[in-house]
């Protein structure tokens, strides 16, 4: 029975990054004898186990036969006589094939040390193309890693588009790919991630809402990178730069979806785009069962975006509605969030994106000076509904701020 550290962790240690999880595989060992020595078993498709004072995985060497459709359809091999090679040799990327010995001897049989400074992300063998999920894989670890220059080779890009064009990826669950978009989204380059999805054609496959904004143009005046596939792009930039939340990073991505349902005639205008995407955004929600916050505020910033944008211009009973629509006076901390999705779509854009946008502490303003009225001497000093008596204060309320703020200048 020997053990080895493989994976992410070596991979990380041999970048000089914090390593938070390790992963080991065993070699030689049955699930008796693991958990005679007093591991816990939690794997279901395969026997892993838990160290019960580290927590760690350990995992019994194994190998992996393609049996049938989509990422389960694999028959498991993990007898004591699968070799640490034989194991290596099923894992997805070469810089994650390599394992590390009780002394720190690396043992690296595909080249994965070599792939690290060259910066490249490549398969380790043509198995590759028998796992779906691989696709999204290799996309989140650009996204993870485009910041220290990796980039993905042009055989695994081939490989990575045959299995999107054999009808592969159908085969995923829903929450398979959600949990590999969200970890996209809060990975240090998130565009890297729609990006590489979109050269091997996995984005019309999994997100063909955001996939049908490239190539549909935007007035220059406004957006002087004009295509909206690219204004997206640059949103993610900009988004991840601000918040690390998964939650405003989605609703940064799908804001515009509206804007693929314009009829090319009415080119670059995009008149009622906001109302547009939300049936889009059924169609995604319901197809990666996007989980409720998330849901929740990519409607508010898709529909509302463009209002806070032109805040300054509206009325004061549309400046109360909108903070109304997002719930603002019970829940600040969803404003919050939608004021960073929009700073992020203002700053997208080629050009613009260090620009200065004082539309958020605007509408904070405008709430502020609504949530401090005293409820209590509304209500003794209105025969309305309470309701009612609460509107009109508030609405007064943010009036007088708002010609305040308009003397101030």
């Amino acid at each position: 029975m020997q053990t080895y550290l493989v994976g992410g962790a070596v991979r990380d240690k041999l970048l000089g990054l914090e390593t938070k999880d390790r992963d080991w595989v065993v070699v030689g060992a049955a699930p008796q004898e693991m958990l005679d020595l007093g591991y816990q078993q939690v794997g279901h498709d395969f026997p892993v186990f838990l160290d019960p004072e580290s927590h760690d995985e350990y995992a019994l060497a194994r190998t992996e036969r393609k049996t049938g459709p989509g990422y389960k359809g694999f028959a498991i091999n993990s007898s004591p006589e699968v070799t640490l090679e034989e194991d290596l040799l099923r894992r997805d990327l070469t810089i994650n094939a390599i394992a590390m010995d009780e002394n720190g001897s690396l043992i690296d049989p595909f080249g994965g040390q070599f792939d690290i400074e060259d910066r490249v992300l490549r398969h380790v063998s043509g198995a590759f193309v028998e796992d779906p999920l691989r696709v999204l894989r290799v996309a989140r670890f650009a996204a993870r890693f485009a910041h220290l220059g990796f980039r993905v080779a042009n055989e695994t890009r081939d490989l990575m588009r045959s299995i999107c064009h054999s009808g592969e990826l159908d085969h995923l669950v829903p929450e398979r790919i959600w949990k590999e978009l969200e970890l996209a989204l809060t990975s240090q380059t998130p565009s890297a991630f729609i990006g590489v999805l979109r050269e091997c054609d996995a984005l019309a496959a999994i997100l063909p809402e955001v996939n049908n904004l490239f190539g549909v143009p935007q007035p220059e005046k406004y957006h002087p990178e004009i295509d909206t596939g690219l204004h997206i792009l640059l949103c993610l930039q900009q988004a991840r730069k601000l918040s690390d939340d998964s939650v405003v990073l989605y609703a940064t991505l799908v804001h515009d979806v509206g804007k693929g349902l314009t009829d090319p005639d009415q080119w670059p205008s995009h008149v009622g785009h906001e109302a547009a995407g939300l049936s889009l955004l059924n169609q995604i929600e319901s197809r990666l069962h996007v989980p409720k916050e998330h849901a929740q505020l990519s409607r508010l910033v898709c529909e509302h975006h463009t209002k806070l944008h032109r805040v300054k211009e509206l009325k004061p009973a549309t400046v109360l509605k909108l903070l109304e629509s997002l719930d603002a006076f019970r829940r600040p901390e969803r404003l919050d969030k939608f004021l960073l999705a929009c700073e992020a779509d203002a700053r997208g854009r080629t050009g613009l994106e260090t620009r200065d946008y004082p539309q958020n502490t605007y509408l904070k303003t405008l709430l502020l000076s609504a949530r401090a009225i005293d409820s209590r001497t509304v209500l003794a000093a209105s025969r309305a509904e309470p309701k009612a008596a609460m509107y009109e204060a508030r609405l007064s309320s943010i009036t007088k701020t708002i010609e305040s703020l308009k003397h101030d200048q």
